[in-house]
């Protein structure tokens, strides 16, 4: 038998045993407790916040972040979010989403 009959056939064998094993079993992802909840307010972008940012983050990724931060640096992120990470944010949103983290992460206090 030729090495690369052999080589093949291993090969296929094990696509196959694979493809039914990772067909058969559900796919399930068990994410630690959020350490931290967005910081609540009367700002309309706490809830766009809410719908659009901790779906794909905690909210502690906030807490992380210079609390000095100016509203460009928020603008920055939030763009970046959803230019470089696809975040799912109406281009409309963006505005009230960085008046709220702004406000309430960053340097521009109410």
């Amino acid at each position: 038998m030729p090495l690369l009959y052999f080589r093949s056939t291993s090969i296929a064998a094990a696509l196959s045993i694979f493809t039914t094993l990772a067909a058969s079993s559900p796919k399930t992802i068990d994410l630690p407790a959020d350490g931290a909840q967005l910081r609540p307010s009367s700002l309309p972008g706490y809830a766009k916040a809410q719908a659009n940012c901790v779906i794909c983050h905690s909210a502690e990724y906030m807490l992380y972040q210079p609390p000095n931060a100016s509203r460009a640096y928020w603008e920055a992120m939030t763009k970046r979010m959803k230019t470089v990470f696809k975040a799912p944010v109406d281009d409309t949103d963006i505005p009230v989403i960085v008046d709220y983290l702004a406000a309430t992460y960053g340097a521009q206090k109410p």
